[in-house]
């Protein structure tokens, strides 16, 4: 029996470090949180860091995490969070 739990606690560990090896979420909301704050950026700049969260957004749902990831990642950039 014992075994077994650990087994199973093992591939949980296994496939939950995964999932949260990737922080998309996160970076859209701290994305959300600078655009609502109204940062001065160019109109250019401004559209820029829209179109990237969308394109960030889009890749997390069809799970490309990676690419979610530095894609959301330029948004910040261009926001100036780290």
């Amino acid at each position: 029996m014992k075994l077994r739990q650990l087994i199973a606690i093992a591939a949980l560990t296994l496939f939950s470090s995964a999932a949260f090896a990737y922080h998309c979420t996160s970076d859209m909301r701290k994305i959300d949180t600078a655009l609502e704050k109204n940062p001065k950026l160019s109109e250019v700049q401004a559209a820029e860091v829209k179109k990237l969260r969308a394109e960030g957004e889009v890749l997390h749902k069809e799970g490309k995490h990676k690419e979610s990831v530095e894609t959301l990642g330029k948004a910040m950039s261009i926001l100036g969070i780290k």
